[in-house]
């Protein structure tokens, strides 16, 4: 069955400039966060707060109390409507509601990372502690895979050539800026005309002969790209919005990795006491294209905050994500899984989940209706 990709006129919010300010040159060679939300991490910013933030360092528990839990997955098979099952830190497969007189709807993979280890080689980087909740080969049928951007935990070479191999390379996959050198690049047998590049608020509709269509855009996250110390911010990092393009159809945003707002002080959990704005682009996507019939928000890996809260919200942070976005329902994801390089001496494990819980309550927000959390192996159904 053929998978055809068509360009849809993009919808851009009012304060979109051309050329774009995320752009660095033009034609661009490297990407920026535009917003005075972001504060640029530095060499000099990373050794001071390692030497003069006291460390909080847990062991991730032996017995796994408080962690996430694992089931074997059922894709939601019995279910009908827009699908998304976790499959640890930010990995996601999502199936599109079926259309009538299809056998089930378009499947995409949000940053498929199957390995162990999430870094080069698979000799360094964070080592997870939950696993995936089936094998690579136990997966259905997929249609096409998206990228948020080429960092390690959401770019993996060794689960993306297995993919690949086993669909005989006829997967698309989605990605910003920059980011098909590095596919095509992996040795892994991905080929230039299967990946299409999109920049922030870019559109394409994905349509898969015998089973339906959906529409996928771009959009913006604060964050950073780079897989080696000389490539840092070469290539685009993204959200990703999933829409049906039915009038009735489901809508996802996928966050991807982000921050929301630089705050200064380890002990300043979110944005609200900071002496920044949080990132504009969040309010943007929900008056374009919200509500949301569910978003998938990083909830970990954001301590210390005074280094990583630029590049990685925090769970109040996400919260604001949610209201932002105008999503009915969230997630959370980007925890559970991994620990930080830099956030393992700074997070305990088992925070993330029960500080979502907190901030979704001081919001008023219902607990696992409009904001809560799901198992690994799980799915969610909208």
């Amino acid at each position: 069955m053929s998978t055809t990709v068509t360009p849809l006129p993009p919808r851009r919010p009012a304060s979109y400039q051309n050329p774009p300010p995320h752009h660095v040159g033009f034609p661009p060679t490297s990407f920026q966060n535009p917003w005075p939300s972001y504060s640029r991490t530095t060499i000099s910013k990373i050794i001071t707060t390692r030497f003069n933030t006291p460390k909080n360092f847990v062991a991730v528990p032996s017995d796994r109390a408080g962690l996430v839990q694992v089931r074997k997955p059922d894709f939601g098979t019995a279910a009908a409507g827009l699908k998304a099952t976790w499959i640890g830190h930010a990995s996601f497969l999502i199936e599109t509601t079926k259309a009538e007189g299809a056998q089930r709807g378009v499947r995409i993979l949000l940053d498929p990372v199957w390995s162990d280890r999430m870094g080069p080689y698979g000799v360094v980087g964070p080592v997870r502690f939950t696993p995936p909740p089936c094998p690579l080969e136990n997966l259905p049928e997929i249609d096409a895979v998206c990228i948020s951007h080429d960092h390690y935990d959401h770019l993996d070479s060794d689960t993306l050539k297995k993919l690949n191999a086993s669909h005989d390379g006829n997967l698309r996959f989605f990605c910003g800026l920059g980011v098909k050198a590095v596919l095509t690049g992996l040795g892994v047998g991905i080929k230039a005309d299967q990946v299409t590049e999109l920049d922030w608020w870019d559109t394409v509709r994905v349509e898969k002969e015998s089973i339906g269509t959906v529409d996928l855009v771009s959009t913006p996250a604060q964050h950073r790209s780079g897989r080696t110390p000389w490539g840092f911010d070469g290539t685009l990092w993204c959200s990703w919005i999933l829409k049906e393009p039915s009038k009735e159809g489901k809508r996802l945003f996928f966050a991807g990795d982000t921050g929301y707002c630089h705050v200064t002080s380890n002990d300043e959990p979110s944005h609200h006491n900071a002496p920044y704005p949080p990132c504009p682009a969040f309010a943007e996507i929900g008056k374009l294209y919200g509500p949301f019939d569910l978003a998938l928000l990083p909830v970990g890996c954001y301590q210390p905050r005074s280094l990583l809260s630029g590049q990685h919200s925090s769970p109040d942070d996400s919260i604001a994500i949610h209201q932002d976005v105008r999503s009915k329902k969230s997630i959370g994801m980007h925890y559970g899984t991994i620990r930080g390089g830099i956030s393992i001496n700074y997070e305990p494990v088992t925070e993330p989940a029960q500080r979502f819980k907190n901030a979704a309550e001081a919001a008023g927000l219902r607990w696992g209706e409009d904001v809560g959390l799901c198992d690994v192996g799980e799915t969610v159904t909208v």
